[in-house]
């Protein structure tokens, strides 16, 4: 199982890696660029998460192999315990070949999530609201940053779109298992006659285009519009046109950015997710030519839900593509993500 998971995971490459960021974080200059230096410390600690359990599991495994040969049948005790050692070490393999399923080169990149309203108005605004906490609690328990780009809140409560980069090791990796229309039942807490309601809203995410090489933009393709910034962000924000939207006219992508109060840096942002968004209909587009689908992924649109969260008349969790289901929401909604997840990527690796 170990051999087989180095092969994967090119541990003496992912190690060499290691060497190489380490020796580039100690030069002098390092911390000039903020932005590209903090991009090789995330880089760095996901690698290390990667290359340190297998080395571990690999010198446990052996030392596991040297006592079976001097246990002798009889010695229950020491029979039973090293049947607990193995069962430990099967679970934290099983976590590393978990890992080895984010082979594609975009995996280890940084994401970008959408979160949409569907219909429903303050319904479904909350929903987006309750949707952006959740995602936002899984990435804090995997020590990833949140940089919030856009974010326009409902009429009355609640968010009616956001859009936000989640930095991290494997971001997008992970969270490609998000991409779909997530549905809410519940009862409504702002219904007076305390009625059950369903809502949806939909999930998009992209990995972000690490290099302006990747992708071409001719500027004589975009239109540039600013305008007064919405929304929280103190009263500056709404007193100068500092927001940011780009229209690529050949494609019809839109793009908006508002979070900073500086619209040149509005700008440079805006450019990433537009990019980024540029690069994953190439992606999408390229992987509908090579392949037919299995049928497991659904176009993003109402009706075609791949998560219920059922809060009332009883509690479920339950994804419609892998059928791994859960009874306890509020863990679910605290951002605990991490059986979908898996459960959505061994689906995917049984397709290959």
């Amino acid at each position: 199982m170990l051999k087989k998971c180095g092969g994967v995971f090119d541990i003496a490459g992912k190690q060499k890696e290691i060497e190489q960021l380490s020796a580039a974080m100690g030069d002098e200059k390092f911390w000039e660029n903020q932005t590209e230096a903090q991009k090789i410390v995330e880089k760095l600690k996901g690698l290390k998460k990667i290359v340190e359990p297998w080395t571990r599991c690999r010198k446990d495994l052996q030392e596991l192999k040297e006592l079976l040969t001097l246990t002798e049948d009889t010695d229950e005790k020491t029979v039973q315990e090293l049947g607990r050692e193995l069962e430990r070490l099967k679970k934290e393999v099983d976590t590393l070949e978990l890992s080895g399923m984010l082979s594609d080169p975009v995996d280890s990149r940084d994401a970008i999530i959408s979160i949409n309203a569907g219909a429903g108005g303050t319904e479904s605004c909350d929903w987006v609201d309750m949707l952006l906490r959740m995602y936002t609690r899984w990435a804090e328990s995997r020590s990833f940053r949140i940089e919030m780009i856009d974010y326009l809140a409902g009429e009355e409560a609640g968010v009616k779109n956001v859009t936000f980069f989640v930095h991290g090791f494997m971001a997008y990796g992970y969270l490609r298992s998000e991409i779909g229309v997530h549905r809410l039942v519940r009862i409504s807490p702002f219904d007076s006659n305390k009625r059950r309601h369903t809502s949806f809203a939909s999930v998009d995410v992209i990995a972000e285009s690490e290099e302006e090489g990747e992708i071409e933009i001719n500027p004589a393709d975009l239109r540039i519009d600013t305008y007064r910034a919405g929304g929280a962000g103190g009263q500056h924000v709404n007193k100068t046109e500092s927001a940011v939207r780009i229209t690529h006219e050949p494609s019809g992508i839109v793009v908006q950015c508002q979070n900073e109060r500086s619209q040149h840096k509005n700008r440079v942002t805006a450019m990433r997710v537009l990019r980024s968004r540029l690069l994953e209909a190439r992606r999408r587009e390229e992987e509908k030519k090579m392949k037919k689908h299995h049928g497991e992924k659904k176009e993003i649109a109402w009706g075609s839900q791949i998560r219920s969260y059922v809060f009332q008349p009883y509690q479920m969790v339950k994804d419609h593509r892998t059928n791994f289901e859960t009874s306890n929401v509020q863990q679910v909604m605290d951002g605990d993500l991490d059986g979908f997840m898996e459960s959505f990527l061994r689906q995917q690796a049984s397709y290959k």
